[in-house]
This record gives C-alpha cells, sequence and structure tokens, in this order.
C-alpha cells in the first residue's frame, strides 16, 4: 500500500495519506480526526502496520459513502515500539492536532502508558494490538475499550485445549515487555488449571535478537511437550523456523500464544504446519468476513490477507462512528468518555466479527477460534491455511467480567 503525506476523508473525498505527523493541524471544528499510531517498520510492522492503515481506510471511506455530511480525517504515526516515542506522538496529537480518537494503539507499553493521559484529555482509545489482558483488568480505563483479542482470551483458548489433548509439560520462550509476561502467566495458568505443569521458561529483550538458539535449546532439554511463544512478529517467525532446523517439532507441539496469518504466510506451511493458535477473525471462516476480504482486498498487496488486530481495526472504528453519528460530532468531540459510554450501549455488528458487545470494564465480546496450521499438501491457496479446531463462544472467550481486578466493575 503507497503511504502518501496525509489522508482527508470527507464528503466523499479522499486525498492520500500519512504515516507521519506532518502538517496535521485541525481543519475545522466539525471533522473527527483519528490518530493510527501503530508500528510501521519494526518487528511488528507486517502483524500491524500498514495493513492496519488500510482496514482503517476502509471503515472511513465506507462511512463517509454513508453519511457525507461528517468529516473524517486520519493521521498515522510510527510508535517506533518505544513506550516513550508513542506517548510523546499521542501528546502532542491532543494538544496540537485536535485528535478524537487514537487506534491500534501499537504494544501494551504503548497502550498502558497511555492511559492517564486520554483520560486526563477525555479522548478515545480504541485497541487492538495491544494484548495485555491488563488493559480491562487493574489498568482499565473508562475512555478505552480493547477490541479484537487478548492474552487471557488466546492463553485460556490455547492452553487448556493443548493440555486436554496430551500437552501436559510446558516450556515458555517469552519476549520480556508487558504483553510477554501477561501471556505466559494467563497461559501458565490455564495450563497448570487443566492438569498441566510448566517445566520452565526464559525471557529475551523483545527485537533485539534474530538468534533464538540458546534459548530454544533450554526449551528442548527442558523435556517439554509443548513449547509455547509469548511473542510475535518476526521474533514469532524466527523462533519456528530455528525450532524446525533443531528438530523440536519430533518431540513436542509448537504453540503460539500470539499468532497470526500474517506470521503463518511469512514463515510458510513447511515450517507452520501442526502450529497451534487462537485467532477471533479468519478472512474465510464464514460469508460475511469473505465478503470482507473482498472490499479489502484493493487495498493490499497481492497475497496479503489481515489478521486479527487488523480486522479489529475495521471494527472498531465501524462502531466507533456509528456512536458518533448517534451522539453528533460536537458531542463526540467534547467527551470521549460519551463516545465509549454510547459505544457500550449499542450492540455491535460487523462482517469481520460478526454481532458482539462492549462490557463494562471495556472488553469488547465476540468467538475466539482455536486453529491448526495446515500443511502444504492440505492448503489450495495461499490464504487457505487454518482448520478449525474448536470455537468458544463470546460468553466464555474472554475472562469474567468479575474476575479482572477492574475498578470499574469494583465501583
Amino acid at each position: 500500500m503507497k503511504i502518501d503525506r496525509r489522508m482527508f476523508i470527507g464528503a466523499g473525498l479522499a486525498t492520500g495519506a500519512s504515516w507521519a505527523l506532518g502538517n496535521a493541524r485541525a481543519q475545522g471544528s466539525q471533522t473527527i480526526r483519528i490518530g493510527h499510531i501503530t508500528d510501521m517498520s519494526g518487528v511488528y510492522r507486517d502483524v500491524e502496520g500498514p495493513t492496519s492503515v488500510a482496514c482503517l481506510r476502509q471503515a472511513v471511506e465506507e462511512f463517509v459513502a454513508q453519511n457525507p455530511d461528517i468529516k473524517v480525517e486520519i493521521l498515522v504515526a510510527d510508535h517506533q515500539n518505544k513506550a516513550d516515542v508513542g506517548l510523546g506522538i499521542i501528546r502532542r496529537w491532543f494538544d496540537e492536532s485536535d485528535v478524537d480518537v487514537i487506534t491500534n494503539v501499537g504494544n501494551s507499553s504503548v497502550a498502558l502508558g497511555a492511559k492517564t493521559l486520554i483520560e486526563s484529555k477525555n479522548k478515545v482509545a480504541l485497541i487492538s494490538s495491544a494484548g495485555s489482558s491488563d488493559l480491562t483488568g487493574k489498568s482499565c480505563s473508562r475512555n478505552s475499550i480493547h477490541w479484537a483479542w487478548d492474552s487471557w482470551c488466546l492463553a485460556h483458548s490455547t492452553a487448556t485445549s493443548l493440555v486436554k489433548s496430551g500437552g501436559d509439560k510446558w516450556f515458555f520462550v517469552t519476549a520480556d515487555y508487558a504483553f510477554g509476561h501477561a501471556a505466559q502467566a494467563d497461559a501458565a495458568k490455564f495450563a497448570e488449571l487443566a492438569g498441566g505443569r510448566v517445566l520452565g521458561s526464559v525471557k529475551y529483550p523483545y527485537g533485539s535478537t534474530g538468534d533464538f538458539s540458546s534459548f530454544l535449546l533450554q526449551a528442548q532439554s527442558s523435556g517439554a511437550n509443548v513449547i509455547a511463544f509469548a511473542n510475535s512478529g518476526a521474533d514469532l517467525i524466527n523462533c519456528l523456523k530455528q525450532a524446525q532446523e533443531f528438530g523440536l517439532t519430533a518431540k513436542a507441539r509448537l504453540a503460539a500464544m500470539v499468532g497470526y496469518i500474517t506470521d503463518v504466510l511469512a514463515m510458510g506451511l513447511p515450517v507452520a504446519k501442526g502450529l497451534t493458535l487462537t485467532e477471533t477473525f479468519y478472512w474465510d471462516l464464514n460469508d460475511r468476513t469473505r465478503a470482507f476480504q473482498k472490499r479489502i482486498a484493493p487495498k493490499l498487496e497481492v497475497g496479503v490477507f489481515p489478521n486479527m488486530s487488523q480486522a479489529g481495526d475495521y471494527s472498531s472504528v465501524v462502531h466507533y462512528l456509528k456512536a458518533v453519528k448517534e451522539l453528533g460530532v460536537s458531542r463526540a468531540k467534547s467527551s470521549g468518555l460519551e463516545v465509549v459510554e454510547m459505544m457500550k450501549k449499542m450492540p455491535t455488528d460487523d462482517d469481520c466479527f460478526g454481532k458482539g458487545s462492549i462490557r463494562a470494564d471495556g472488553r469488547k465480546i465476540h468467538p475466539a477460534y482455536l486453529f491448526e496450521v495446515k500443511k502444504p499438501e492440505e492448503s489450495s491457496s495461499r490464504g487457505d491455511i487454518y482448520r478449525l479446531i474448536a470455537t468458544l463462544p463470546a460468553e466464555e472467550a474472554f475472562r469474567p467480567i468479575n474476575s479482572g481486578d477492574c475498578a470499574l466493575i469494583k465501583n
């Protein structure tokens, strides 16, 4: 997808795109401004990045086509996977660029760090790529909604099912940051509750190395029959490639605590075959998801299929803009809290996730799906990569609302 200087959409007009701050000054108080902060250049570029921008654009263009009197502007910035960089961008957007809502919000350290700033400015955060379950737990916010997935959801689905099928001895290879810690903690808990044991773990500074040999050898020598990766993006891909080279799959099953179709396509089915993972969106799941893929495909490079986080950018903005329309632009711009409250009142429904809802703790609710990656000979086309193993209904897919230690529930 080509990235130009900026995107402005209003009254059906699109004039380009921008992934940097640029000259993003306000063009009128009746314009809704979306600040999309994501990884455009780092290890998570493919699982966030340009495809997430395309999904956001799709949501805005569809809305403006139906509501040409409401103007929407998109600004895109690269947080570089650094909390200080991300928070600096968000603060400037709020203070200087009249941004009303931030989307995607990058990794968990950026999302968690932005909580106080978003609340103090009374803005909105629609979080689709950060995975820490703390975002609807002890760090929940009345101004934020956590879309698509979280570490609890993926860990619960994947760990419980693997233990039930014989994977009862676990070893974790974990990225040393907020999401990695949360993913390991959640998966370890569910594995143990299901009757499994955690034999050990190793942590590494995420994005700092492409050589995971020493970590994988520790996993191999532990005697584990499940090697779980609490990382994502390029790190996950490198781990799986090297695991195949070391022959780890002969004695252990490989599980991704967060894995995407983008990861699987990047590494190829010969490397990823048999990998177990959970996603909440798959383009070939049903007629509605296939219809979305058909609409978004012209904005993507050939052979690219959005993952659950990128689909979450589409879905969350669709619902956000519905709430803006319900409240009116002036009222929506004056209070992010009112917009979030309206979003929680309204049922969700879109082609990516179907019907759903948003809980009081800010958790977006929809089903989750446990998949196994197909063998190359089982796949009929590039995007045909998953075999559906199990479906968790919406009421079971995410942590019970009273178990997250969210102050919004306590109060």
